[in-house]
């Protein structure tokens, strides 16, 4: 079974205001509200392309009842851990430009922590659990270092969707997979990377660093694959962007669905970059359809 992980999960509501003004009465011309969080992106992508999966992490309140009621609508399992106080609410409000307010998120008390450890104690050699996204501040910042710990342990494999320090210390414990976006591989090593060529030999650290397999989106320059004895390029499909929100995560999701079926790294990396960019084309998450008629187009290179 694939398990993914949303520490902090949100209701990401979604305002259109056109001609906003501070300081007086606005109105809502379209308002839409999604369950949030990148590991919930995972499993949303995951379940559309065939693969069942469990959610995991910690919901609370009426809004984490929301996020709850809709993964199961949309046949995803979910087994959260239960906290006192209210999930977040992230609102997006689009008026021209897009402006973000993020909630914080819900205090997690050491009983709640200490039953989603048990959770990952009772993985299997049979099990995937990805770790994606933020890490709420009431946490200590070492807690995906420790479930990757916890689950390393047990057998199972460990996929890491995150950034900085917290990627670098989950990488002794050999990670299946880990995804960073081209600024994100920079800023592990204090440099910039612009170009494909850049990228190649800071991924091919990161092997050596402990991670098995290593995805490193470009944006629209394409993708990157490393792993033990392997660096291989992606290009791009053709398309026109409408939504990167999820992109990142459908990566993720694609290569584990595929992989999962296949046991080839290559054509799970092809179905990744294809997953992705079916994400990035469309509204919304992307689904199996789409992701299939766009899969010829991906070519692979040796780097």
């Amino acid at each position: 079974m694939i398990y993914t992980m949303t520490l902090n999960p949100s209701i990401d509501f979604i305002v259109e205001v056109a001609d906003f003004e501070v300081g007086i009465l606005n109105k809502i011309q379209k308002e839409a509200k999604f369950p949030g969080g990148k590991g919930i992106n995972v499993s949303q992508v995951l379940k559309r392309l065939g693969t069942d999966n469990k959610a995991l992490g910690f919901v609370g309140g009426f809004t984490g009842d929301y996020i709850v009621d809709s993964l199961k609508q949309r046949g995803i399992v979910t087994d959260f851990v239960e906290v006192q106080e209210d999930t977040r609410i992230n609102i997006k409000l689009k008026t021209g430009q897009e402006t973000e307010i993020n909630g914080q998120g819900p205090t997690i008390q050491e009983p709640e922590l200490t039953a989603l450890l048990n959770k990952i104690d009772a993985l299997t050699a049979n099990d995937v659990l990805v770790l994606a996204g933020s890490i709420p501040q009431s946490l200590p910042v070492t807690i995906y270092e420790t479930l990757a710990s916890i689950a390393t342990k047990k057998g199972a494999k460990v996929v890491a969707d995150t950034t900085g320090e917290v990627l670098l210390n989950v990488l002794p414990n050999k990670p299946f997979l880990i995804k960073p976006n081209h600024h994100e591989l920079g800023e592990l090593f204090d440099v910039k990377i612009e170009t494909v060529e850049e990228a190649v030999p800071y991924g091919k650290r990161l092997v050596e660093m402990g991670a098995q397999h290593v995805i490193v989106s470009m944006a629209g320059a394409g993708a990157l694959l490393f792993s033990k004895d392997v660096a291989l390029y992606a290009n791009v499909p053709k398309g026109v962007l409408k939504n990167s929100v999820g992109a990142g995560d459908s990566v993720v999701a694609g290569f584990l669905s595929n992989y999962f079926r296949t046991g080839d790294v290559q054509q799970a990396f092809k179905y990744g970059v294809a997953s992705g960019s079916a994400t990035a084309f469309s509204p919304e998450l992307c689904t199996q359809q789409e992701v299939e008629e766009l899969l010829p187009q991906i070519k692979l290179t040796t780097m």
